[in-house]
């Protein structure tokens, strides 16, 4: 028998329920590395997704907690749509990928994790990433520490701050 090691999965198998909606973080700047959020707009942030599908899996949502798309204004939808072109285009000259899955899960039944607040999935993919794991196993290889790809992208997304539009 072959061991598959991961031995960082235990701090995700072993994490404490969250109660709160990992998306309200309006107010909790001095929490962003510890949320693993990468970049904030006005009504928009991108945040990293701690059980990614692959490397730099990222999430945009809105600030306001809603899972409705009618309930935002033009500007909270305008802004959510400039961060989630930025997500891409960040990940594309960090990462790579020979291509983007981008878009929204709305309703369990659709497969959102998180149903009570939207937020848009940005996931970089390249050719061949698909492979007998997830088919055989249930198990996703994600090659690159979470913290790892924190780090890179947040120093990535630093020189957008502060840059109107």
């Amino acid at each position: 028998m072959d061991c598959l090691w991961a031995p960082w999965r235990m701090t995700y198998i072993n994490a404490e329920p969250v109660e709160d909606c990992i998306f309200c973080l309006r107010d909790l700047q001095e929490q962003d590395s510890k949320r693993l959020v990468l970049y904030r707009g006005e009504h928009t942030l991108i945040i990293m997704n701690r059980f990614p599908y692959t490397n730099g899996h990222l999430m945009v949502a809105p600030f306001r907690h809603s899972a409705e798309l009618d309930d935002f204004n033009e500007a909270e939808i305008l802004e959510m749509y400039r961060l989630v072109a930025l997500a891409r285009r960040v990940l594309g000259e960090t990462s790579h990928p020979d291509g983007f899955n981008i878009g929204l899960n709305l309703g369990r039944a659709a497969g959102a994790g998180v149903t009570e607040h939207l937020h848009y999935h940005v996931v970089p993919r390249w050719s061949g990433d698909t492979n007998f794991m997830p088919v055989f196993a249930d198990v996703r290889v994600v090659p690159q520490h979470l913290e790892e790809t924190y780090a890179l992208l947040r120093k990535a997304f630093r020189q957008y701050e502060n840059r109107p539009g």
